[in-house]
């Protein structure tokens, strides 16, 4: 049987490539049956002041953070201050009606048809290493005009809706989001290193700073002002966050209803069940249950899992773009539960399907210049020129690079990840008027084109 040592030395030989003191690097924490079996740090904090990082440096662990939203609204259901099926216009009466009900529960499971903040403000122009305050997002989604779609309809991933959770828990006890999760989760379990980060020139003591991989394997900053409360911008160690894993078990905070509530899987209007519950993925890992999220912003990675039946827990946080948390999560499962896991079923390669002999739809610059014009969006007050360059359409705006509109079976494609497919409207007279734009967390934006 294999020792702690033994163990602690596969999982540092996952790390090997980042620990040295020229590369961002990682946390990790483990946890087995109520206790930390294992906790390290790999490479470094900061490149500048070569501080390396340990299981008490402070990562901005991204998405994770919705657990603790999630946490915060079911107390607050379960002592009877708001309930999970309210309209979330009961205490936000400031956002729209868009005609149809959106209940707390929506915004928990992802359901509620809002779009995501972080596309949407990229169409608007704002750059990701912008200042990005919670007061910005909110202000999004006030002037939102429409749904992607009916909500309970679908799931689609909007941390929009986990900010409106931390504006509820602020409208409803009066304290603000850091406050009420400081006075009720990390001080009652120790968690001593971690806040939620309500303002962009806060000073964090041992916090890590967060690189992207530049070529010939430099690195360079990936400058974070972000304080997108609820869906993001908790700030925590490997070590508090292991803390938290543990009460999941031991519900040292949180009633026992609260933390199964927390577990129950979201269902659509047509009864399909999903796997996300309250700011957790149910799914399954080797033939065991998991319970998990990841995290992703700017330079920042994490990773927390727990196998609630094994009992058994890993948190990863990493400062790097180009780490996959995940995968090494993994990694580390199969070196403390490789007794129980299901074998790994060798799959067949698949075979490509044949290629079609699709030629290429085109439009004659003559043709693409009934296109041409301004459009502007009442919903996010910008504007796109539509020009004809060369053989080609471009969307122009005044803070990106030109988007190439590649014209296929009846409407655009664009080439970068924010702008992906635009569909032109007519009127009766088959003159332009608009376009929708729709693709990842955005549906349907509509711009309409400005007259002369």
């Amino acid at each position: 049987m294999a020792t702690h040592e033994t163990l602690e030395v596969k999982v540092d030989q996952l790390f090997a490539e980042w620990n040295k003191p020229d590369s961002p690097g990682a946390a990790v924490a483990v946890t087995r049956d109520g206790e930390v079996i294992y906790k390290q740090g790999y490479g470094t904090a900061n490149l500048e002041y070569d501080i390396p990082i340990t299981p008490t440096t402070v990562f901005d662990i991204a998405s994770v953070s919705k657990q603790f939203a999630a946490f915060a609204i079911t107390t607050l259901a379960h002592e009877g201050k708001l309930s999970l099926d309210d309209d979330i216009r009961l205490h936000l009466p400031d956002v729209p009606d868009f005609g149809n009900t959106i209940t707390i529960r929506h915004l928990l499971h992802h359901t509620s048809g809002l779009r995501d903040w972080v596309q949407s403000l990229v169409i608007a122009g704002v750059a990701m290493e912008d200042v990005i305050s919670f007061k910005h997002i909110l202000k999004m989604a006030r002037h939102q005009k429409a749904l992607n779609f009916e909500p309970g309809e679908a799931y689609l991933y909007s941390n929009t809706g986990y900010n409106l959770l931390a504006e509820i828990v602020e409208r409803v006890t009066g304290d603000s989001f850091r406050q009420w999760t400081n006075a009720n989760i990390f001080k009652p379990l120790g968690m001593t290193n971690s806040r939620f980060h309500d303002d962009h020139q806060m000073i964090l003591k041992n916090r890590a700073y967060s690189y992207q991989s530049v070529e010939n394997g430099a690195f360079k900053h990936a400058v974070n002002n972000t304080t997108a409360l609820g869906s993001s911008s908790l700030y925590s160690t490997v070590e508090d966050l292991a803390k938290w894993i543990l009460n999941f078990d031991s519900t040292q905070i949180g009633e026992q209803t609260v933390i199964e509530q927390m577990h129950q899987q979201g269902v659509l209007n047509n009864g399909e069940q999903i796997s996300y519950a309250l700011g957790l993925n149910i799914g399954e890992y080797r033939g065991l249950k998991t319970v998990g999220h990841s995290g992703s912003w700017r330079g920042f990675r994490s990773h927390l899992i727990r196998f609630p039946d094994q009992k058994f827990g890993v948190v990863i946080l990493c400062n790097l773009d180009t780490f996959n948390p995940l995968r090494l999560a993994e990694q580390v499962t199969n070196i403390y539960l490789a007794d129980v896991l299901a074998p790994i079923e060798a799959s067949e390669p698949k075979k490509a399907a044949p290629a079609e002999d699709i030629k290429p739809e085109t439009l004659t610059p003559e043709q693409l210049t009934e296109f041409e014009g301004d459009y502007y969006t009442e919903e996010l007050d910008t504007t796109y020129s539509i020009r004809v360059h060369g053989n080609q359409l471009i969307a122009q705006h005044i803070r990106h690079d030109d988007i190439l509109l590649t014209y296929t079976d009846g409407h655009f494609l664009g080439n970068t990840w924010f702008f992906p497919e635009i569909r032109f409207t007519r009127d009766d007279t088959e003159q332009v008027t608009g376009f929708g734009l729709t693709g990842g967390r955005v549906r349907n934006l509509h711009f309409e084109k400005k007259t002369r």
